[in-house]
């Protein structure tokens, strides 16, 4: 498969939400022009997005929203839904977890780990929090896809090692630490601190 870039996927994630939106309201057709307004980028940038999947709509008319929709969701994956573990259930953690637009998009939380014996056993969003020792075998047993992990820096690396062994293919993480993973493992990395950074020299410099 040809390299797409980062920036690409995000866009299309954000033409799926405006067209799921077109959907909701009745929308039938589409124009990229108007892609391009709700989504903040251009009509040109649309085409040539889509254009990296294949052909899409006819001059003229549009694209179809129920089809344009359902090809990007089959481009991003989505077509199925995702069996998640969530690594790390602190303050991030549950924050995390208490995102319900997981489940919506298709992301299926399935289990949570902690190595606090405090918080071993307490309930979280109507799953047990399970010990840190339960991990492998219950990531093995449901059959776990991806992990969300939200622990400490100096932990990472261990639990990523650990999460591959137990067959996770997908790891998104939020622990302020630069983390390996074998070739085949998807690693996306999430950095409050660098986004901030990115806004507090995007507001400097207007």
């Amino acid at each position: 498969m040809k390299k797409i870039s980062e920036s690409a996927v995000r866009r299309l994630s954000l033409y799926l939400r405006l067209l799921q939106e077109a959907d909701a309201a009745g929308a039938e057709t589409i124009s990229s022009g108007e892609l391009a307004d709700r989504g903040g980028t251009t009509s040109a940038q649309v085409r040539k997005d889509l254009s990296l999947f294949g052909s899409f709509g006819k001059r003229g008319l549009g694209y179809s929203v129920h089809e344009l929709l359902s090809r990007i969701r089959s481009i991003l994956g989505l077509q199925r839904p995702w069996r998640v573990a969530l690594v790390g259930a602190g303050k991030l953690g549950s924050a995390l977890f208490s995102y319900r637009d997981f489940e919506t998009r298709g992301f299926d939380i399935r289990a949570v780990f902690d190595r606090d014996p405090n918080k071993v056993g307490s309930e979280l969003g109507g799953l047990t929090i399970m010990a840190d020792e339960a991990m492998e075998a219950t990531v093995r047993g449901l059959e776990i896809d991806m992990a969300i992990l939200a622990v400490p820096a100096d932990a990472a690396q261990q639990v990523v090692d650990r999460l591959v062994k137990a067959g996770v293919r997908g790891i998104l993480n939020f622990a302020p630490a630069r983390l390996k993973v074998p070739r085949g493992v998807a690693l996306k990395n999430v950095d409050v601190t660098l986004e901030l950074e990115g806004l507090a020299f995007a507001v400097s410099n207007r």
